[in-house]
């Protein structure tokens, strides 16, 4: 089901408590394990996955750490209980290695852009507060984006664009202000990815890192594609070699330097000889 194994991996964003993952999501975590990928984080994308996120990984000690945050889609739905159980889990959960899934998203605006933009901005500040890195979520947002990021990046201990969709402008834009770069199976979709291979090349090696963001993004080029249409982790291995490709570099050159970014970026600490 998976590639073979290259250099050790690290998934930076895999939503395992997706409900298309309640029914196998252990056996999602050995196949992932069995390919290589040593670590993932999972993300919390609002209050109940942000609070269920660390049983899981307390159950895979070692290998699984979490985000805690709130998406742009749930900004409106933003409580103020919401925010004093979110300010808890920094307190009870060892696992927690970073603030988000947060930012700002105009492309459907399932929340208002006003409340959007609050709720980023007060999740910048739990952050610096926090001394936890950002996992940050943009789309057809750029401009305000970067307005919000650029006011709160001094207090920032680090900053990563997650599932980056964009061309070689907003790359520049984002390190200038020394944020970090989350690259997907987006890479594989000839239908749009056109200005993502123009901007790949362009990453540092020291900026880089990888993430399926499943269930979410298959990779459109990858052979035997499940039925279910879901991904998986285990499907990183074949995002670093297309990631490669068009980077001109050897795959396990990318899996090196992507796995020192997120141990790096997220004080990660992972037996990379680990397996399942």
């Amino acid at each position: 089901m998976s590639d073979p194994k290259i250099e050790p991996l690290i998934d930076i964003g895999v939503n395992l408590l997706s409900r298309r993952f309640v029914a196998d999501v252990d056996d999602v975590v050995e196949r992932a394990l069995a390919a290589g990928v040593v670590a993932m984080v999972v993300t919390g994308t609002d209050i109940d996955t942000s609070r269920q996120a660390p049983k899981l990984c307390e159950r895979w000690e070692g290998c699984l750490f979490h985000t805690a945050g709130c998406h742009p889609h749930h900004a409106d739905s933003m409580s103020e209980a919401d925010w004093q159980q979110l300010e808890t889990l920094f307190d009870t959960s060892p696992h927690l290695v970073a603030v988000g899934e947060c930012g700002l998203d105009y492309h459907r605006n399932f929340s208002s852009p006003d409340n959007q933009r609050q709720v980023f901005a007060r999740q910048l500040a739990l952050a610096a507060k926090h001394r936890r890195p950002v996992f940050a979520h943009l789309r057809e947002a750029s401009d305000d984006f970067l307005a919000i990021v650029k006011e709160y990046r001094p207090e920032l201990v680090g900053l990563c664009v997650h599932c980056f969709t964009d061309g070689p402008d907003v790359l520049e834009v984002l390190l200038d202000l020394d944020c970090d770069i989350g690259v997907t199976g987006w890479i594989c979709d000839e239908r749009r990815n056109h200005a993502l291979t123009q901007a790949i090349g362009l990453i540092p090696d020291g900026r880089l890192m990888l993430e399926t963001d499943a269930p979410y993004l298959l990779p459109r080029n990858l052979p035997n594609k499940p039925k279910n249409g879901r991904n998986e982790p285990c499907f990183l291995p074949h995002i670093c070699r297309e990631v490669a490709k068009l980077r001109r570099q050897p795959a396990d050159a990318v899996a090196r330097i992507t796995t020192e970014n997120a141990m790096r970026f997220f004080h990660l600490n992972v037996d990379e000889e680990s397996d399942a």
